[in-house]
């Protein structure tokens, strides 16, 4: 029976959502063969072990836990010096990581140390027969291709929202490891992490987005995109390309083939019509409703609901509904 690593990520020192999704992707792909172990790799500074259990109950069977001071932040090449050696030295099936920034840097690294393929941006995996197979989208996600992957390790990073978090629970092994030679002397180092305020949820792990694009006018009239997040109670703001280039919202909030990728429960188009670059981000949302004057606007041929009507009068309505009905729940 397959073996799987999950290269499990952290935050200042906290297990993250897609590193819980990583684990349950990676124990059902372990399931269907059989029953294989799922290993993860927890690596961090001091006290970053206390997030064992979280990965134990989303069905990891054994937590390698690596603590040293360099790995505060993220460190790309002791990163890289250790999953790699792990995976050439376990003879692991396959390699799991998360398509954030920090988990394509790492899952490329480590494809080119151990010289096997990897494929990011996938929304499933699986084993067929021999291969492992990966869903992925291609051609600004208007296809989901379907691709074998034949090396070993066969390494991939799945999309964050595109796997949901299950409890699978077990008791892990906890497995204290040591650095491959000297992580505080390579040659990159990342000194400064910047991150959202501790308010705003991240958008790859809101569950809900509530994005917003021209149709808003003006930076000003964003706060009606503000005002619905905040009637969810569990939302993130997005916004499309344009809108971040205009300077009408941070950089950070971009959704699209050059910002961020996402698949929440629910996204919320708002006066957003629908180009190619967008819809590559959000387009694996589980359910999107879009919201714009032009009923032919494209973003109506990816929606599940649709209600054509100016954002300035549909968006207040619907804040009040929201509100009103987290009120009577």
């Amino acid at each position: 029976m397959p073996t799987v690593l999950v290269f499990a990520e952290v935050r200042e020192g906290a297990v993250r959502k897609v590193a819980l999704e990583a684990v349950t992707a990676a124990r059902t792909l372990a399931d269907a063969a059989g029953g294989g172990e799922v290993h993860a790799a927890l690596v961090g500074a001091a006290g970053v072990g206390s997030g064992a259990q979280a990965l134990g109950d989303h069905g990891a069977d054994v937590v390698i836990v690596l603590e040293h001071p360099a790995f505060a932040r993220y460190n790309p090449e002791a990163t890289t010096a250790f999953v790699a050696e792990r995976l050439r030295a376990g003879s692991y099936r396959a390699g799991i990581f998360t398509s954030s920034a920090q988990g394509r840097d790492l899952a490329a690294r480590v494809a080119g140390r151990l010289a096997v393929p990897v494929v990011t941006d996938v929304t499933s995996v699986m084993f067929d027969g021999d291969d492992v197979a990966v869903t992925h989208p291609i051609d600004t996600g208007k296809v989901i291709a379907t691709l074998a992957i034949r090396g070993t390790p066969a390494l991939v990073a799945i999309r964050p929202g595109a796997v949901v978090p299950a409890v699978r629970a077990r008791s892990p092994r906890i497995e204290q490891a040591q650095p491959v030679g000297d992580p505080g002397a390579t040659r990159v180092v990342t000194t400064e992490l910047k991150v959202g305020t501790s308010a705003k949820l991240d958008l790859g792990e809101a569950p809900v987005i509530v994005s917003g694009g021209r149709g808003l006018k003006s930076a000003e009239n964003f706060r009606l995109v503000e005002e619905l997040a905040e009637a969810f109670g569990n939302a993130a703001i997005g916004a499309t390309r344009a809108v971040t280039d205009d300077g009408w919202r941070p950089h950070s909030e971009q959704i699209g083939q050059t910002g961020r990728l996402v698949s929440p429960d629910l996204y919320v188009a708002v006066g957003i019509s629908g180009a190619i670059q967008h819809l590559a981000g959000m387009r694996t949302s589980r359910t999107i409703v879009a919201i714009n004057k032009d009923k032919d606007a494209p973003i109506f041929k990816i929606a599940d609901y649709g209600i054509v009507g100016d954002v300035f009068e549909v968006l207040p309505a619907l804040t009040a509904a929201v509100r009103a009905a987290r009120t009577t729940s």
